[in-house]
């Protein structure tokens, strides 16, 4: 089952090629809260309702009427996070823009310690690295552009599948639903020193058209793009899925949901689990109305967003 959520409220439930509304659906997270209330699993929430009317789900996204899968009616109350060398392959990319001349970098130490680590046969392994990408208003819909701010040095895409989740009275975390996402991202800066990290990754990200309810397949292969002026520049296959990772999702949520601060009820969280291919490895550095495109079997239509550059309006802090 797929969902998605329709700008101004709405929800769309596509099973194969068939697409149709959810009668008295406003919203995902509604849906969600629904069946975190009653005990049930999602997809018997949504399909409780029946199905309305026949949809064109394609038509829909071409014309601008489909949004991030979930939103927090209060941004601050939903977090955008991720966490990075994850993938089989990513440390490559990243040890590229770490070199140490010394020796090995913190990069691949923390890449091999996920292979030896991160998919623990049983209990929890060992911790990835995080990062924090800001709160909901950070979180972009399919189709609505990627901004980078005046002063960034670099605007590139990142080919990733997130996870949504919703933290239950209790404080109990309730995985929602996987989207593809665009973990869009500043590489020039994050270059510089690997401390500036963090800075790199204040950043929006993308996620959608479609939600897969249910569990992600151990093996999701798509393609990232970029497009030019209409043509693409640059495109290649990226892999996700556990088949493909160094570490287990559960383990990667473990050491997320470990912290209380994540666990207040009635947030939301987005949460994106890593990539090993980018086009700034490869030599491509991006410009405005570039358009990113983000594609996998496993969910359905493309993500596509284009690249904008903000104004430069950072403001002076005023003495009270």
């Amino acid at each position: 089952m797929h969902l998605s959520q329709l700008i101004g409220g709405g929800v769309i439930c596509r099973e194969g090629t068939t697409a149709f509304a959810v009668p008295g659906a406003g919203t995902i997270l509604e849906l969600a809260q629904e069946a975190v209330a009653t005990g049930g699993r999602l997809a018997e929430v949504v399909a409780a309702r029946g199905q309305g009317e026949a949809v064109d789900l394609a038509a829909l996204l071409a014309a601008g009427w489909l949004d991030c899968p979930l939103r927090h009616p209060d941004p601050a109350h939903m977090h955008v996070t991720g966490t990075g060398l994850t993938h089989l392959g990513s440390a490559s990319v990243r040890d590229a823009m770490h070199a140490d001349v010394t020796g090995m970098t913190d990069s691949m130490k923390m890449f091999r310690m996920g292979i030896e680590g991160g998919k623990p046969a049983d209990g929890v392994g060992v911790q990835p690295e995080w990062f924090y990408k800001g709160s909901g208003v950070m979180a972009t819909g399919p189709g609505q552009p990627l901004v980078s701010p005046s002063f960034a040095l670099d605007g590139g895409e990142e080919p990733e599948i997130a996870a949504f989740y919703l933290i239950g009275e209790d404080g109990t975390p309730h995985r929602i639903g996987f989207s593809l996402a665009n973990e869009f991202s500043d590489h020039v800066t994050e270059r510089i020193n690997y401390l500036y990290l963090a800075h790199s990754k204040l950043r929006p990200a993308s996620f959608g058209p479609e939600l897969l309810v249910g569990d992600l397949p151990a093996d999701v292969r798509g393609m990232s793009r970029v497009r030019r002026d209409g043509a693409v520049i640059w495109e290649k296959p990226f892999l996700s899925g556990e088949a493909n990772m160094s570490h287990s999702l559960a383990n990667l949520e473990h050491h997320h949901f470990k912290y209380g601060l994540f666990r207040q009820p009635g947030d939301l969280h987005v949460h994106m689990f890593g990539t090993a291919t980018l086009s700034y490895a490869d030599g491509i550095r991006t410009e405005a109305g570039d358009e990113f495109e983000i594609e996998a079997e496993a969910f359905g239509l493309p993500l596509t967003n284009r690249l904008t550059i903000a104004a430069d309006d950072v403001p002076q802090v005023h003495v009270l």
